[in-house]
């Protein structure tokens, strides 16, 4: 085991219950397991495997089965146990659970130490509207996009189809760049547009990656329509609106793809430390990571896989030191140290150390090939990151 500032063991075990097998989740794991020997884990988790949504669009070139993880082979891997079931979470619950230190899922009791709610946005229990020639997220995490796409554009039997995407933060753009360069390998003559509600791309980013995203389209032969909202998709047609007018139009549209960003509706509250706070208590034995969580502290709180990494290994940290004799917990601090968007297989723009310093091609291919590299090593049990 590693040694961890700060953390005494006690002499019991300490039970830990992990409700949500995302990125927080998995990095709380394999911080406890990391840091001590004498903790028990349980992980509840709809999914029988974990899924690094962060990669889909990557299914445009490799299988779906490269971004799966089996929740049996993390069992053998860390000993632990994966549960198989969703849970629902609520202020009421968190408090009752914090009081009662243990839950039900199914027929069974399961008694904790410290529960960790990493719920994240997980779509894949999300209900969807299943409308014909609209494809979501929802769609990548059960089928290929290589799969998806050339299935759906046979059964169309246009000789040229007209492909929207609609939304231009980081999953719509990168989406965006792997379908064209999918259509371009395959040599299927479709003309492809990206619908977005701002004149700029990437906008929560630094204005440097909007002009060098909208230049890579230009070149590519991209159209993009700006300040116009999605209203829906009727048949072949996606219904659009003007956003400083208000008017209603349509254009024609054979495949839509809708990526309007997280919508995560149970936003849970944590003090610096990662502990859950409800009316104002805050629940000693309940940590809270991942996107459903917002940290009273100087962190990131952005909604990224990056940010979900960093609150779970600090969850995994203090849960031990609060087990401990002396119960010294470490503040979230972290904050995010660059950013890449993919732009296809070849291409990425991004920015490193600071917001800045813009890195585009080869060296920010690098950077997020390392990043992605850390996380595969973290769930084989080796621990790169530096704290």
């Amino acid at each position: 085991m590693v040694l961890l500032p700060f953390y005494i063991p006690g002499q019991r075990r300490t039970k830990v219950v992990i409700v949500g097998g995302g990125y927080a989740g998995l990095t709380a794991l394999t911080t406890l397991k990391q840091y001590a020997s004498n903790v028990d884990i349980t992980i509840i988790d709809p999914s029988d495997q974990h899924l690094k949504v962060t990669h889909l669009h990557e299914t445009f070139r490799y299988p779906l089965s490269d971004l799966l993880v089996s929740f049996s082979v993390l069992e053998s891997r860390f000993n632990c146990r994966h549960i198989q079931a969703a849970l629902a979470v609520t202020d009421e619950l968190l408090l009752q659970w914090q009081d009662q230190k243990s839950l039900v899922v199914g027929d069974e009791r399961i008694d904790f130490d410290y529960l960790v709610v990493t719920t994240g946005v997980d779509t894949r229990t999300q209900q969807c509207d299943q409308i014909e020639n609209v494809f979501t997220l929802q769609h990548f995490m059960q089928t290929p996009g290589t799969e998806l796409l050339r299935e759906h554009l046979s059964k169309l039997g246009q000789d040229e189809p007209l492909i929207s995407v609609v939304g231009a933060g980081a999953t719509g753009i990168q989406f965006l760049f792997e379908i064209k360069q999918f259509l371009c390998r395959q040599n299927i003559k479709a003309k492809l547009r990206l619908i977005h509600s701002s004149d700029q791309v990437l906008a929560q980013f630094p204005r440097g990656f909007d002009a060098y995203v909208q230049s890579c389209m230009q070149d590519l032969n991209i159209d993009f329509i700006p300040d116009t909202r999605y209203r829906g998709q009727n048949d072949c047609s996606v219904m659009l609106e003007e956003k400083q007018t208000g008017r209603s139009f349509e254009l024609t549209s054979h495949a839509t793809f809708l990526f309007l960003g997280k919508k995560q509706e149970n936003i849970l509250s944590a003090n610096m430390f990662g502990q859950s706070v409800v009316n104002h208590q805050t629940l000693q034995n309940i940590f809270v990571a991942g996107d459903c969580s917002v940290y009273t502290a100087f962190g990131s709180n952005i909604q990224s896989a990056q940010s979900a990494v960093r609150k779970g290994k600090l969850v995994g940290r203090n849960i031990l030191r609060h087990s401990g004799m002396l119960k010294i917990l470490e503040p979230y601090l972290h904050h995010d140290i660059g950013y890449v968007v993919n732009l296809g297989p070849s291409d990425a723009v991004g920015w490193l150390i600071t917001q800045g310093n813009i890195v585009t091609g080869i060296p920010a291919l690098a950077i997020k090939e390392l990043v992605e590299a850390q996380y595969d090593l973290l769930l084989m049990g080796i621990d790169t990151y530096v704290v």
